[in-house]
């Protein structure tokens, strides 16, 4: 076992501790036995070997890999016999699905050592999920995701900021610390999801990733041959190259070459693998049971690395919001609009998107993207899994009172854009001028749709700054009549 406790203490001595991920303070670590699974390069190995260094003792505590050249000679039965008769309490065994037979193993040490803590994860989700059948009630399994934005930021850019709930998001809580976060945002979508992103050579790791998951886990899964491998990754490219769209199972079999009674169960192989994304109705949600309305690579990651040159954007927003939305909801497709979660209809677009597809709903919300400020509204950083929403609420029975102050607010932002832009005009080129004047344009036009837009643009003709936030304060608090409304 020598050879295995240095290995431990090595792996230890190199783990960070200025970084944790979003699932380190969810996992119950005292349970007696539970499992860590997502998919390869998402940071499992690293949070284990945190929780190791910063809460238990090296003395009592043995962190293995399962693809360690020791188990080619012994057993993980004939380990933790060893390790408990040494004084050892905590047995934490990462890669587990590269050990043949370890469900089997595994179930006689559950049983044999009452006093020991079994820890294990993998990247074989589905091998762990199927191994784990006999012992699910008594080892629960954690699910880790990639990183999200927030955590992007703090990894790679040391910006930390607040973790919140998709329910004090919409309600205004939300604050990112940064005056301009669109590069940073445009830089995560193509390389942020994956800790490893910090490596020179990203692409081709992450490809790697790709490929084992599609030339091996899953066919060894399956045990089906190792040419599935290759069928697999066309189906994926497939994905990767539309925009979202519904599954028509014939279509994707003559594409491909599969079998088209064998796609849907690929598709739900490929969606555990963490390789894509299957948005389903509400009869099921997410469980499974709901019939697949579109089909998404898992995040946009994927997308710029199988398809760099042809990512299309609508595509890459609506994986966005499906990536970063389910890890904390269930989220849905809706009859109106694209997403549905808790009730709540979402539609994803651009900065000029309108509000036609959610008039109906009961309450809906607009996701932009490429802005820094909403319209009719104040600006969401959504950051638990949502990176920044930009969203404007739909309320039927909105009182007169409060859709003058909204439209006040949406008519002070478009001036306040208007001044800053006349201002700096002649420092600007040609096409930056025409640029502004038709974003100044658009936003004065859907202002003056408003009930009380056209007023309040009124009182606001001054070209300096400052002339027209005052103007548009003094004119909105008269229109409306409350001279202390924030």
């Amino acid at each position: 076992m020598e050879q295995l406790y240095e290995f431990f203490n090595r792996k230890l001595k190199h783990t960070p501790t200025e970084f944790f991920r979003y699932q380190y303070n969810q996992i119950k670590w005292n349970g007696r036995a539970f499992g860590i699974v997502g998919p390869r390069g998402v940071g499992k190995s690293t949070m284990l070997l945190q929780y190791i260094k910063l809460n238990l003792n090296p003395a009592d505590t043995l962190y293995v890999s399962a693809d360690h050249l020791y188990f080619a000679e012994h057993k993980l039965v004939e380990l933790a016999d060893r390790f408990v008769k040494m004084g050892g309490k905590h047995l934490f065994i990462d890669e587990i699905h590269k050990y043949e037979g370890w469900s089997r193993e595994l179930k006689q040490i559950y049983d044999s050592y009452d006093d020991l803590q079994l820890v294990i994860s993998g990247s074989s989700i589905l091998d762990i999920y199927k191994g784990l059948a006999d012992l699910s009630r008594r080892m629960p399994v954690y699910m880790l995701q990639g990183l999200s934005f927030r955590e992007y930021l703090h990894l790679f850019h040391q910006i930390e900021t607040p973790v919140y709930d998709l329910s004090e998001i919409l309600a205004h809580k939300a604050v990112l610390p940064i005056d301009h976060p669109l590069p940073l945002f445009k830089e995560y979508l193509r390389k942020g999801y994956y800790p490893f992103a910090k490596d020179e050579e990203y692409e081709m790791e992450l490809m790697q990733v790709i490929n084992q998951t599609m030339e091996v886990d899953i066919p060894q899964h399956i045990q089906a041959n190792i040419s599935l491998g290759r069928k697999l990754k066309s189906l994926l490219m497939v994905i990767a190259q539309s925009v979202p769209f519904k599954p028509v199972i014939q279509k994707l079999a003559e594409a491909t070459g599969i079998y088209r009674n064998d796609i849907p169960n690929y598709l739900i192989y490929m969606e555990k693998a963490g390789m894509i994304a299957q948005l389903r109705n509400a009869t099921g949600g997410i469980r499974g049971l709901g019939k697949v309305e579109k089909l998404y690579l898992d995040n946009t990651n994927l997308i710029y690395t199988l398809v760099s040159d042809r990512a299309e954007t609508g595509n890459v927003r609506e994986t966005f919001f499906m990536n970063q939305t389910r890890v904390m909801n269930e989220v849905t497709s809706s009859a109106l609009s694209d997403f549905e979660i808790n009730g709540k209809t979402f539609e994803i677009g651009g900065r000029k998107k309108g509000q036609k597809q959610i008039e109906s709903a009961q309450e809906g919300y607009i996701v932009k993207d490429d802005i820094e400020s909403g319209y009719a509204s104040l600006v969401y950083h959504l950051h638990i899994r949502y990176p920044r929403l930009f969203l404007l609420p739909v309320a039927d029975d909105a009182e007169e009172v409060g859709q003058a102050i909204d439209d006040g607010r949406y008519a002070e932002d478009n001036e306040r854009n208007f001044c800053r832009f006349e201002g700096v005009d002649q420092n600007q080129d040609a096409s930056q001028q025409e640029q502004n004047r038709k974003d100044i344009e658009y936003a004065r036009n859907r202002t003056r749709e408003l009930p009380y837009g056209n007023k309040i643009h009124q009182l606001a003709d001054a070209s300096e700054h400052q002339q027209c936030t005052q103007h548009i304060h003094q004119g909105a608090d008269k229109e409306i009549g409350h001279d202390n409304e924030p």
